[in-house]
């Protein structure tokens, strides 16, 4: 596989919708937000969706620009640090979004909206740092 620019950037814009419709809800109060299920619904898919673009961008950069690949999601992430696409810090601060992902997708019976809402509240930064260092990447690697 070969590394696409346009893959990369389609995708980056996709991650910016998802996080400008999360942001729309990212201040209602928690107890409004745990007891209205269409924004806990919005929180839950948005969150999901996010984190597998995350997930999709890091594996065309690996694949593509490094011709490596990942075990799992987690592996993702190590990788792009190891390669130096992502800093220690962001890796730090994603530490745990596969499994988050995994509850969202598998355990849907049994999560917590409460962590839904502190997903809410803390995460959107970390995935708008994700983009930024992405861009960044891009920019010094791929023409």
């Amino acid at each position: 596989m070969v590394l696409s620019k346009e893959v990369i950037k389609e995708r980056l814009k996709h991650l910016r919708e998802i996080l400008a419709n999360l942001k729309e809800i990212r201040n209602i109060p928690e107890a409004e937000f745990i007891s209205t299920y269409r924004n806990y619904w919005l929180a839950e898919r948005g969150l999901q969706l996010a984190a597998e673009t995350v997930f999709d961008i890091g594996n065309h950069i690996l694949s593509g620009y490094f011709q490596v690949a990942a075990q799992d999601y987690e592996g993702v992430l190590d990788l792009l640090l190891e390669k130096r696409v992502m800093s220690q810090d962001l890796r730090g601060r994603l530490k745990g979004l596969g499994g988050f992902r995994n509850i969202l997708v598998h355990g849907y019976i049994s999560i917590d909206r409460k962590r839904v809402f502190q997903e809410l509240q803390g995460g959107l930064d970390d995935f708008d740092a994700f983009i930024e260092e992405i861009v960044l990447w891009m920019k010094k690697h791929v023409q």
